[in-house]
């Protein structure tokens, strides 16, 4: 078997006392996409802020992409890209540049740094929009944005934070065929996400959590069968006795 693109175990994490993650256990093979379906508070987003570095962990291990994020956090970091829930883009700069600073970070420049950025923004559909500032953009082209940015560097993996909240309903069909031609890429994805339809039609397999823990774990479908239910909101109910946007 190819080793696993993330592999969490005993995985703890706590603010201030309080246990955000408690104790989890998952895999994540390689070249899948990979759901977090939870509501908030459930632990989903601390999870995958330890993945990329952002929070430490305090107990248990942590490995991405064969590394152990504890002792190799900037080598994991190399070959990350991290799409945030709340969207931080650099308003001052046109998109052109702010693919271009994000480059740089990663030790891209030059010709190299230009062309990757012609790459990008013909695949996200921007080159037209170049020189705009992010403020000039729609929602779903700031997201499209976002998510060229994180892929400046080539990454084995993705992280992305809730990526299509606040879009519209053909915004999010963009983006959702966008992460569809990542994957078939053979890049592995890491999602969350508040949208059971985007769960279901996104996720290979997908983890369930509440209050810090995995419920359950399957592909959607599986699920659904498991658990005897008509679909994954049902599921999720069933589980946490609550509907995910509670």
């Amino acid at each position: 078997m190819s080793q696993p693109a993330v592999r969490a175990r005993g995985l703890r994490k706590r603010y201030d006392g309080l246990v955000a993650v408690d104790g989890v256990d998952f895999d994540v093979p390689a070249g899948i996409c990979f759901g977090f379906l939870g509501p908030n508070g459930a632990g989903k987003t601390t999870t995958m802020k330890m993945g990329y570095g952002l929070a430490s962990v305090d107990e248990g291990t942590l490995e991405v992409l064969g590394r152990d994020v504890s002792r190799r956090r900037r080598e994991v970091k190399s070959r990350l890209g991290v799409v945030p829930q709340d969207e931080n883009l650099d308003k001052e700069l046109s998109v052109r540049e702010n693919l271009l600073v994000q480059a740089g970070f990663h030790g891209i420049r030059g010709r190299e740094a230009q062309a990757r950025a012609d790459e990008l923004l013909e695949a996200a559909l921007l080159s037209a929009r170049a020189a705009s500032t992010p403020a000039q953009l729609s929602g779903g082209m700031r997201k499209r944005l976002l998510i060229a940015r994180a892929l400046v560097n080539r990454p084995d993996l993705v992280v992305l934070d809730e990526p299509t909240t606040g879009l519209d309903p053909q915004a999010r069909r963009t983006l959702w065929q966008t992460l569809d031609e990542l994957r078939a890429g053979g890049v592995t994805l890491l999602l969350t996400t508040h949208y059971m339809e985007e769960a279901a039609r996104l996720c290979d397999r997908l983890v369930i959590m509440d209050a810090g823990r995995i419920l359950a774990e399957g592909a959607p479908a599986e699920l659904v069968t498991r658990y005897e239910q008509p679909d994954l909101e049902s599921v999720f109910l069933h589980l946490t006795g609550h509907r995910l946007d509670t």
